[in-house]
């Protein structure tokens, strides 16, 4: 659990995002603590990926205030240097964010090779690959095979160790576990929170899934049309408040 009042590593102010004339997300505003897992959740279209894709650097058109590791981030910004290695995703399908024909070894190592600098050694590159595949529960031999010979969650297991190759701060999850079975999601999820604990991240999370969210959140915010309606802490979440939001939405 993350500390008493620790300064924001994540903060988020009148988030506002459009698509042509669609608003997708309008005047959002949340934030997070140091080593904590915050949720958005709500229905396919509410706007929550989109407020990921923000943060990740992914989507570059939007108005409003973000900050990131105590760094003001504007509009069109590419993320360079520190911050790139330390703001990480963890895209919904796992096999699409993998590269066909690249061995899961190149898969892991690519991110290595891109962010570090000459004075990384090969041997420190193979060793840093063993460790990660060892680190989401996987046999040494995977290193050589594709991703077509990999079960969805072996895949979703590779996507997660690519994305903490560079020891990132902050974890964006987009809806890890929905392209799973329901036999493997909650093996990915206690892999999360596991990974949380063991490297000291912060994990911003999004979900349409109320189960999810319970199990993985401090605290959650619950989106509809574009806007946060109405947030939840972690006591609130134990309680099951935030299925009662999700309900009316479906309705």
């Amino acid at each position: 659990m993350p500390e008493n009042n620790p300064a924001p590593i994540i903060e988020v102010n009148n988030l506002s995002v459009s698509f042509g004339q669609r608003q997708v997300v309008c005047k959002a505003g949340f934030h997070l603590s140091a080593g904590e897992t915050f949720s958005l959740i709500g229905e396919s279209g509410c706007g929550k990926s989109t407020i990921l894709r923000v943060i990740a650097g992914l989507q570059r058109e939007w108005q409003g205030g973000v900050q990131l590791l105590s760094q003001h981030i504007h509009p069109g910004l590419r993320y360079q240097g520190a911050l790139r290695r330390n703001v990480q995703m963890v895209f919904q399908d796992p096999y699409a964010s993998l590269h066909p024909f690249h061995t899961i070894h190149r898969a892991l190592a690519e991110p290595l090779y891109i962010h570090r600098d000459n004075s990384h050694r090969k041997n420190d590159i193979e060793t840093w690959v063993a460790q990660a595949i060892a680190s989401v529960g996987l046999p040494p031999d995977v290193a050589q095979r594709y991703p077509h010979q990999l079960s969805g969650g072996q895949r979703q297991r590779i996507a997660i160790a690519r994305a903490l190759m560079l020891r990132p701060q902050i974890l964006l999850l987009d809806e890890p576990t929905s392209a799973l079975d329901m036999s493997v999601q909650a093996e990915i999820l206690n892999l999360l929170n596991h990974l949380k604990a063991e490297h000291s991240m912060t994990y911003l999370l999004v979900s349409h899934d109320a189960d999810v969210v319970a199990h993985m959140s401090d605290r959650a915010a619950f989106m509809a049309h574009g806007e946060i309606v109405r947030e939840f802490d972690r006591a609130a979440l134990v309680r099951g408040e935030h299925r009662m939001e999700t309900t009316e939405e479906v309705r």
